[in-house]
């Protein structure tokens, strides 16, 4: 999975790499070469020559000392590895999960002075960044979905609602959007080789109060998705498989639901992340079904992405 970088202001991302040591080696000082005397000593008596089984005996010894030594080695760099995931052993990196390839996850730069969304000066909770920058990117392999090209990312409300089908909301649900008066729209979506097909929206609101306005009615969690998406021909329940224990982005509450057995031809799964004035609505597809873990990565980085 991808990491999350900061990125606040105007500052360029901070170097993830350590600098290098400097070079603490230096010439050794010659040492002074006195001349000889006028006098040799006379040269000492050599030893006599080992006997050749003493030699043998000697290289055997050093023979067993070395294989001993990396034996010792071997064993210690194999516990190492055994206790480490195989995502944290440089070529051992492992997709057989069926995790994606995501690029590496940079937060925007806010403009000039602007706070953060969850900071005490920002009662609204606005997210100031640019709302595309906060849209995932599409992993390696993907194929843009060219319904969601738009400039910038941008589409109507008409869009976002075409997600909801048919349901019995979508003209009230209309109608609010256009009188909240949302700031903006991004959606961002893309077909894996596997025929998965991903669409992420966002929606930004002027504040969070008028966020929670539209979310309070219309996308509140009941134990069962409080809307039919389209291609769900029954309903969808709680995916109590997804963070498992509680565990989240501060700051962001997320909603994710499977679309219950038996399913249409189409497996839907989809999920809502609320986060100070911004809705996202994540949505993954596939004919047959849909795998759990790509789409529980997905909503994992864009809940890092708004928090």
């Amino acid at each position: 999975m991808s990491d999350l970088t900061d990125v606040t202001g105007d500052q360029a991302p901070a170097s993830l790499t350590s600098e290098t040591p400097a070079d603490l080696t230096s010439e050794t000082p010659a040492v002074p070469v006195d001349r000889a005397p006028a006098e040799a000593p006379p040269a000492p008596l050599a030893d006599p020559a080992p006997p050749k089984d003493r030699r043998v005996l000697r290289g055997v010894l050093r023979w067993t000392a070395a294989v001993a030594v990396f034996g010792v080695l071997g064993s210690g760099v194999a516990y190492g590895i055994t206790q480490q995931e195989r995502t944290d052993v440089p070529g051992l990196a492992t997709k057989s999960d069926g995790r994606w390839d995501y690029p590496r996850l940079v937060r925007p730069a806010l403009p000039a002075g602007a706070a953060l969304p969850y900071d005490d000066d920002n009662p609204g909770m606005i997210h100031y960044a640019e709302l595309e920058q906060l849209l995932l990117p599409a992993p390696a392999g993907a194929t843009p979905d060219p319904t969601l090209k738009g400039e910038k990312s941008r589409i109507t409300a008409d869009r976002f609602l075409q997600e909801f089908g048919t349901d019995s909301r979508v003209p009230s649900m209309r109608q609010d959007l256009a009188q909240g008066g949302p700031v903006q729209f991004a959606a961002r979506g893309w077909t894996m080789p596997d025929g998965t097909a991903t669409r992420i929206y966002l929606v930004r609101f002027h504040t969070s109060g008028y966020q929670s306005a539209f979310t309070m009615p219309y996308l509140s969690n009941a134990g069962v998705a409080p809307r039919v998406l389209k291609d769900v021909e029954g309903e969808s329940g709680m995916d109590t498989d997804y963070l498992p224990g509680g565990q989240g982005v501060a700051h962001v509450r997320h909603d994710v639901y499977a679309e219950s057995a038996p399913t249409g031809p189409v497996d839907v799964r989809h999920a809502y992340l609320v986060a100070g004035d911004i809705v996202a609505l994540v949505v993954q597809s596939r004919k047959g079904s849909a795998a759990a873990v790509p789409f529980h990565q997905t909503v994992v980085l864009q809940e890092q992405l708004l928090g």
